[in-house]
């Protein structure tokens, strides 16, 4: 299985990233960057790219993908509307339509997140954005997942690029365990989110496309 995966760098990308190199089913990951990561694998091959508006130029690094796992995003806070929409919504589809070109079979893994208003008509902006770009995404010639993490722990020491929500991991890590047990419909872990987007892709296009924690933990467990 021929992987691509944009946003390594991140939390989820992290988790998704380690997942991908100890699955024997993953035999390649192209991991589309800015920067190099800092890290080796036998599997992992980097692609540096600056301008996520347009891939053409990588595309030939792209073709013959089995899946693509979207992990890249950024909070709306601090954020321009416009600044917010080209990262979440320009930037995903760009990678979409390349990762897509010629290729139906291909499984595109978006990490949205709860609260993601698929009518696009709410009060909230980025909810109503990242509805826009979960419906562009599912109505795309390709078998795509929408993934809505609500809570995400990170459990092999993933760490955000963010300072806030590093502070904010280091301080509430001890209440997982609590609130899986309590929420869990709300909770789920890195792994067991890079777990399931490797079992999407067995689901060669079946079952439920819009996954909610309580899905992602199963199908990643």
């Amino acid at each position: 299985m021929k992987v691509i995966l944009f946003g390594a760098s991140g939390m989820v990308g992290q988790g998704v990233l380690r997942a991908c190199l100890e699955d024997p089913g993953v035999t390649e990951v192209i991991a589309v960057v800015r920067r190099p990561l800092g890290r080796s694998a036998e599997k992992l091959r980097e692609v540096l790219h600056t301008d996520f508006t347009d891939l053409t130029a990588i595309a030939a690094d792209l073709a013959g993908a089995d899946a693509c796992f979207y992990c890249l995003g950024v909070s709306s806070a601090g954020r321009s509307a416009a600044e917010y929409e080209t990262i979440t919504y320009t930037y995903t589809l760009a990678a979409a339509e390349v990762v897509a070109a010629g290729n139906p079979q291909v499984t595109f893994a978006y990490v949205s997140g709860e609260g993601t208003d698929s009518s696009e008509q709410g009060r909230t902006f980025w909810a109503r954005v990242k509805g826009r770009t979960e419906n562009a995404l599912l109505a795309m010639d390709m078998r795509a997942y929408a993934f809505r993490p609500g809570w995400i722990q990170p459990v092999h020491g993933e760490t955000s690029g963010t300072r806030a929500y590093r502070v904010f991991y280091r301080f509430t890590s001890w209440l997982y365990p609590l609130l899986r047990r309590v929420t869990p419909r709300y909770v789920t872990s890195t792994e067991h989110l890079g777990r399931a987007m490797i079992a999407a892709v067995r689901l060669e296009g079946a079952g439920p496309h819009l996954l909610h924690s309580r899905d992602i933990t199963q199908l990643g467990a």
